[in-house]
């Protein structure tokens, strides 16, 4: 993650992960169980592109889910492809995933 990122707060809704960078927004939608934070889509604001704050959301979220203990179901194309890029996070991809093989 950027330097720039790493003091802004990351924020948990009743439906997304957010981090805002001068009044824009990076987010990622969820849907959580018990024991599964299942990531379905990341998102920047197009004032944000190429700023790595989709990436640092991405980042600050998965730490957010190994702290809590659960799993994650990265159904989300680009959490997807990050986890592939950065493959020590593959720790907490719940290995029912269906396409936990492909990371």
């Amino acid at each position: 993650m950027k330097p720039e990122f790493e003091n802004i707060p990351l924020v948990k809704t009743d439906k997304r992960f957010e981090i805002e960078v001068n009044g824009h927004y990076a987010f990622i939608d969820y849907r959580e169980t018990t024991h599964q934070i299942a990531l379905i889509h990341t998102e920047a604001e197009p004032e944000l592109a190429g700023t790595g704050a989709a990436a640092a959301v991405v980042e600050k979220t998965l730490n957010y889910i190994e702290e809590s203990g659960k799993k994650l179901l990265p159904y989300c194309p680009y959490v997807f492809a990050f986890i592939k890029k950065h493959p020590e996070w593959k720790r907490i991809v719940d290995e029912r995933f269906d396409r936990y093989d492909k990371l």
